[in-house]
Parts: structure tokens; sequence; C-alpha cells
């Protein structure tokens, strides 16, 4: 898979950064989910895919949905839903089997 163009990846950390810090301290994954800048980044589409595929590696958690919402895909089986590395992990084993560079 190509390179993301600096523009797009720029773009993805700052929303990333402002969702972050504004959506700390909030237990449910829903609510921060439903967050703007989150939203955003949904919207940028199939092109942040490698992005949010590195994210992963090191925030297990953050990045479930938006690859759901962006991809139409969901690999997580059913005995995996609630445990959250294995859930990871699935995404990130999905992400090179399409080729993206993780």
């Amino acid at each position: 898979m190509s390179k993301v163009p600096s523009e797009i990846s720029n773009r993805f950390y700052i929303l990333a950064n402002q969702w972050e810090a504004e959506v700390e301290g909030i237990s449910s994954t829903a609510t921060m989910s439903e967050h703007p800048a989150y939203q955003e980044i949904i919207s940028m589409g199939n092109k942040i895919v490698p992005l949010l595929l590195q994210d992963l590696k090191k925030k297990p958690l953050y990045w479930l949905l938006a690859l759901n919402k962006i991809t139409g895909v969901n690999p997580i089986k059913p005995e995996q839903r609630g445990k959250v590395k294995q859930m990871a992990e699935t995404w990130l084993e999905w992400g090179k089997s399409q080729g993206y560079q993780i």
C-alpha cells in the first residue's frame, strides 16, 4: 500500500491528539466515538487506514470502531469481544492480509 500523504497524516494526528485530550477521563467508548474529532477522522476514509493500524499497535482500543466504520469490515470473532488486545491483533492481522505496511 502506498504511503499516506503528509498533509493527511498531519491532519489525522492533529485530530487524534485533540480527540484524546478532550475525551480523557470518559470511560464510555460509545461517547468517545461520538466526539466531532473522532467523527472527522472516520470521514477521512480509507486513506487513513494505515495510520489507524499503526496507532492501534500502541493504543489497542481507540481505533477499533473507526476501522470498522471506514472499512465496513469486522474481522473480530464473537469470542474475542471485550478482549482488547485480541481484537487489536485481529485487526492488525487483517491489515497485513490486505497489504498494509504496519
